[in-house]
């Protein structure tokens, strides 16, 4: 681990593999931590000849936290969303983009392939078009270009999404992230349930910032549509969604893919929204091709 200063953001960043090697960012999604990939398809990656990073988002995990920035009304937002206003918000999905650009210079890393999931994938594409000279590919997975006319939740993932632990005793926490994941999670790739507490626990004990996740909710509430971006992203691009995924809906993927140009989209059956082992276990195989044809 170590710890790079992006502007006047401390992020928290996990390299493995040969720094000589292609270097491959993953992007973590809302509230996850870079613990969230697991160490088993990082290893995959290094052994296919990649340099994997992975990191802390801001106001997640290790990386520090803005709480001097206040937490946001989230229906305030939604509100000017749903009027066509630019809400007013601690930071944007841009910002992010630029800290991933200055953890590439902390590492001195010139080019890498990007990857991100959910919020990620929204970081990853506006990545892709703000520094694309530094991407020699993107891969997108279970995200959106954010667009209104998109299909929301259905109401099982917004009820769940919309509420919280009982306490915040660790019990508390994790028996809420079961209860997350049993509606949210892969049907077809499913945790087994013993690692996910573990899981769940590890996370945890880590690093709990209820108050960095709303500022991160926040950011991706306020988001206006990507489609006009993602059709000026020229890297290699590869989107993945899940045809069971209650969160963001597989027409979300689908509706990346089309915006980009010459995409490639890939519908995973039994995938919702997770990042179970099994799950990442396929994306191994999905990805390494990817970034192989994306190198030659």
């Amino acid at each position: 681990m170590t710890r790079i200063t992006a502007g006047k953001v401390e992020l928290e960043v996990d390299s493995l593999g040969d720094p000589a090697h292609p270097a491959v960012v993953l992007i973590a999604g809302l509230g996850f931590q870079l613990i969230d990939w697991p160490i088993s398809f990082c290893e995959d990656l290094v052994d296919a000849g990649y340099r994997v990073i992975r990191i802390d988002n801001r106001d997640i995990g290790l990386s520090e936290k803005l709480d001097d920035l206040g937490i946001p009304d989230l229906g305030a937002i939604l509100e000017d969303k749903r009027e066509g206003k630019i809400s007013s918000v601690p930071y944007r999905l841009g910002d992010m983009a630029e800290d991933v650009a200055a953890v590439l210079d902390g590492l001195d890393i010139e080019r890498a392939h990007i990857v991100g999931m959910s919020m990620g994938g929204m970081i990853a594409q506006l990545f892709a078009f703000q520094f694309s000279a530094r991407c020699i590919s993107l891969t997108s997975i279970m995200s959106s270009s954010s667009d209104s006319t998109l299909p929301g939740p259905s109401p099982a993932a917004t009820e769940i999404m919309s509420s919280a632990p009982q306490s915040q005793e660790m019990l508390d926490i994790v028996q809420f992230g079961l209860r997350v994941n049993e509606v949210i999670g892969s049907p077809g790739f499913r945790w087994d349930r013993t690692e996910l507490i573990k899981h769940i626990q590890t996370c945890f004990n880590r690093s709990y910032s209820p108050a960095g996740y709303m500022r991160q909710y926040a950011a991706v509430m306020a988001a206006p549509s990507r489609r006009e971006i993602l059709e000026g992203i020229a890297a290699p691009a590869l989107v993945i969604h899940g045809d069971a995924d209650p969160l963001l809906a597989l027409a979300c993927g689908e509706d990346v893919a089309n915006h980009i140009p010459g995409a490639t989209f890939v519908q995973v059956s039994g995938m919702g929204h997770d990042l179970s082992p099994a799950l990442c276990s396929h994306f191994s195989e999905l990805l390494i091709p990817h970034f192989k044809a994306a190198d030659s």
